[in-house]
């Protein structure tokens, strides 16, 4: 069983107390969902600087606005998790991407 990077990019959040709370409520019943696939509920992502070969710094440009990290049988199996991901209903697009372990 892999690991797989989900990185959300785009969405945006809920507004207002009610709306924030419907999210972690949609946030929550996912987690429950995925069960021992869950790797780590992950954050969102709100400032990225971008370091260049030369070590150069500027300011990234397509940042990706959070993350989750889910274990599934393959490639297959980890989009089929994904498409219930809530930040979908927030206009985000998911990426999901198997890790290599090599560490």
């Amino acid at each position: 069983m892999a690991n797989y990077l989900l990185t959300f990019h785009g969405g945006s959040m809920p507004e207002g107390k009610e709306a924030q709370d419907a999210a972690m409520g949609a946030w929550n019943s996912w987690f429950g969902t995925l069960g021992d696939a869950l790797v780590d509920g992950g954050n969102p992502i709100s400032h990225a600087k971008a370091i260049s070969p030369d070590g150069s710094v500027m300011d990234a440009t397509s940042n990706p606005s959070g993350y989750t990290v889910i274990k599934a049988d393959s490639l297959d199996a980890a989009v089929a998790l994904s498409r219930a991901c809530p930040v979908l209903a927030g206009g985000a697009v998911v990426l999901v991407s198997e890790t290599i372990p090599l560490m």
